[in-house]
């Protein structure tokens, strides 16, 4: 039984495709937060932040990020703002295996200005290409304190199409390999 692996980062830092990916790859189940929390709450996230305001939200988050925990042998795809809130971010560190998927602001702003991805996504929603780069700068730098914190830190630049996700899919596997087997020595 493995410990759970929760994979934090900016919105468009890949946690979804390459969390999918990467449970493939390691023969583990995948957990999107933000569709479990839909799931268990019969709503949206949006629905939710609606009803509920972002406080009633992050608390809800933060239950189900404790419910998740529980679980073996999954990693868990955070919500960009999980390791911002409470002590969320001790909590996963002290139950699992973290790893920051880092990528520039600059890709971040590529990836979310993609097709169908800003209407996904209220907070960007309407924006332009630059106000969009701004919000991500401003937001990943707000955010960089509490994603750095992470075990591992893992460059996600390379997910581009189905090969290269597959391809960084195997690195990170690798990676966490390596690193769960020198702490199993110690």
């Amino acid at each position: 039984m493995n410990r759970p692996i929760f994979l934090i980062g900016y919105m468009g830092s890949g946690k979804s495709s390459l969390g999918r990916q990467l449970a493939r790859e390691m023969g583990r189940d995948f957990i999107d937060l933000d569709k479990y929390i839909e799931t268990r709450f019969h709503s949206t996230v949006k629905q939710i932040f609606d009803e509920r305001g972002e406080d009633g939200f992050r608390t809800i988050e933060r239950n189900m990020i404790h419910e998740v925990a529980e679980f073996q042998d999954v990693i868990v795809a955070c919500g960009g703002g999980t390791p911002c809130y409470y002590d969320n971010m001790d909590f996963m560190l002290s139950h699992g295996l973290t790893i920051y998927l880092d990528v520039q602001p600059e890709i971040l702003a590529l990836r979310l200005a993609l097709p169908g991805s800003r209407t996904k996504r209220p907070l960007i929603a309407g924006k332009s290409d630059k106000e969009l780069l701004d919000f991500v700068r401003d937001g990943l730098q707000k955010r960089l304190q509490h994603y750095t914190r992470a075990e591992i830190i893992f460059n996600a630049t390379h997910l581009l199409n189905k090969s290269e996700t597959i391809q960084t899919a195997l690195q990170l596997a690798q990676i966490i390999t390596e690193h769960e087997n020198s702490h199993m020595q110690q």
